[in-house]
């Protein structure tokens, strides 16, 4: 009974409340979308409430049957099923906008693997890199670049599944966990600094090339149609009934928002996708700047809280794990968000627990999944007072 009631306390609720109350405002947000654009036919309300449960269901069995033992155990395998479930979308996918990433699944709609080998890649690397530093207890270039190859043997194969897609924005999010577990890998940042210097002036000479100089980037093979997404985004205003609509609207759904919003269902431009990966117009524009804060403080509390799990089981692989869930959350909201402000480019990627989306849910409840089961199965001889976090 003594044993229960320890458990009992080790639940952390205070991410399962923010977790369930974005959950609920992405509700909101998904049936406010319905009234402003009233295109949309299917229940997506109905449907988005059967994934929360089903993604509920899945954190339980995640939290009361893997603790730290099972994870290790089974972070190859599920690695490997992953991979496996990515390979079958190329080959049974359906394809929408030019991307083969669904699996349909009769009435609960289709499924997106990509959406969960996120977790599995984050569970994959923390393995890599807990099974690297239990060996070599020292850090030497030598090692360090041995750990990074091995890092990169492990998410080049997701990588390459998810651009034969193609899925741009599951391969930015897919980099972003690899580099914020890269970071807290240990890695020297005598390797760590010229590696993504190199990176960030790649990239921003091909997004100066794309804008002022497109003919070069012509002759070394690249396609005028690849460039849109850069132009589009950068310039909008130069295509405003084409690639550069979604932006336009999406801004001036969000600036008429204003302080303190429209009101439910008073907000009069229509954005296609609104209720996917443009939900945050629909915060915006219904509740004002305010509504926009609430909605990005929650999330912050939320990764604070992942970190604050992390530094107090004080368990390196455990550690590893959360800092990948973290990247992961943080890279979702803040290109989200971003791209529809028009501070980043537009790549299709969801708001973690709000944007409409079976997948998208499953993947991020998963992950957090991951989260709980370390506070919950965490020796307790790592835990502070009375079993407590």
């Amino acid at each position: 009974m003594a044993r229960k009631r320890r458990k009992a306390i080790r639940v952390d609720y205070s991410i399962i409340f923010l977790m369930m109350l974005l959950c609920i405002i992405g509700l909101v947000a998904i049936y406010v979308a319905g009234l402003v654009n009233n295109q949309y036919t299917n229940n997506f309300l109905l449907q988005q409430s059967i994934w929360i449960v089903i993604s509920t269901g899945v954190v339980f069995v995640i939290v009361l049957f893997f603790d730290y033992d099972r994870l290790q155990w089974a972070a190859y395998y599920l690695y490997g099923i992953g991979n496996l479930l990515l390979i079958l979308v190329l080959i049974v996918g359906d394809e929408r906008k030019g991307s083969k990433s669904w699996i349909g699944i009769g009435s609960l709609g289709s499924l997106q693997p990509s959406e969960l080998m996120k977790s599995f890649l984050i569970l994959a690397l923390a393995k890599v890199i807990w099974d690297h530093n239990k060996k070599y207890q020292l850090h030497t270039v030598k090692l360090d670049l041995q750990l990074l190859l091995k890092i990169g043997i492990i998410s080049i194969i997701p990588l390459a599944l998810v651009a034969l897609q193609p899925d741009l924005g599951t391969i930015l999010v897919f980099v972003a966990i690899i580099i914020g577990m890269v970071f807290i890998s240990g890695v020297t940042w005598k390797i760590l600094v010229p590696v993504f210097s190199s990176v960030a002036v790649l990239g921003g000479t091909l997004i100066y090339l794309v804008m002022y100089n497109p003919a070069f980037l012509q002759k070394l093979g690249f396609k005028p149609y690849q460039f849109k997404r850069i132009t589009s985004w950068l310039r909008p205003e130069e295509d405003p009934l084409g690639d550069g609509m979604q932006l336009l609207r999406s801004m001036q759904a969000i600036g008429s928002g204003q302080l303190q919003g429209n009101g439910i269902g008073n907000q009069a431009i229509a954005i296609p996708e609104n209720h996917n990966d443009f939900i945050f117009s629909i915060v915006g524009g219904n509740f004002g700047f305010v509504g926009g804060c609430v909605l990005i403080m929650l999330y912050f509390l939320l990764i604070y809280q992942i970190i604050r799990v992390a530094l107090d089981i004080g368990i390196p692989f455990y550690s590893y794990i959360c800092t990948g869930v973290c990247s992961m959350i943080l890279f979702h909201v803040l290109e989200n968000i971003g791209m529809t402000i028009g501070l980043l480019p537009i790549t299709g990627i969801p708001l973690l627990f709000v944007s409409y989306g079976g997948s998208s849910l499953l993947g991020a409840f998963m992950a957090l999944g991951l989260v709980l089961s370390a506070r919950y199965n965490a020796p307790e001889v790592n835990l502070g007072k009375e079993g407590q976090i």
